[in-house]
């Protein structure tokens, strides 16, 4: 046993004491970043979408800061990076990948609430029925991006007029 070895026990327990420290300054950092996301009412509002929590709705807060700088909710996801850069000479026309260009953070935070409202989340939305129609036809990984993207426009459609998300009707099937 590892225990019993008194070098590798020498080796271990300041690893161990770091270890704990560091857990517990996670602990303290969390409870700052719920505290804060909390406080904020925009960001209350933007965590009533599933799939967004506390680090989306302020990181999402912090990039964008004034909603009014944007005409159309729908500049933000070009803002953010989340639209597909072109290449664009004469008659050839080329769409590539997303630019990328942006804060890396506020998209990445988005990408992952797009996959957690894509894959954890249970309760039906339309815009989680239309990001799996996305899935079903172009892939699990287009279908994030294009969530994202989405969830960049709802969120600040949300904060600019102060609404609530909506989950929208949900078809029966049964019935159609």
């Amino acid at each position: 046993m590892a225990t019993s070895d008194p070098l590798v026990m020498a080796l271990v327990e300041p690893l161990l004491a770091v270890l704990a420290t560091m857990l517990e300054q996670f602990t303290q950092l969390t409870k700052q970043v719920l505290d804060v996301a909390k406080g904020e009412m925009t960001c209350r509002r933007l965590m009533s979408v599933p799939g967004v929590g506390p680090i989306t709705a302020l990181s999402f807060r912090a990039t964008i800061d004034r909603p009014d700088r944007f005409r159309r909710s729908r500049d933000v996801g070009a803002h953010l990076g989340l639209t597909p850069s072109r290449y664009q000479s004469g008659e050839t026309d080329i769409q590539g990948r997303i630019s990328r260009c942006g804060d890396e953070i506020a998209r990445t935070a988005l990408y992952e609430a797009a996959h957690s409202l894509l894959v954890r989340s249970k309760q039906w939305s339309s815009l989680r029925a239309w990001g799996m129609g996305i899935a079903k036809r172009r892939g699990m990984a287009r279908a994030r991006v294009a969530v994202a993207r989405k969830l960049a426009v709802i969120l600040h459609r949300m904060w600019c007029d102060g609404s609530e998300f909506r989950f929208g009707k949900q078809v029966d099937l049964a019935a159609a």
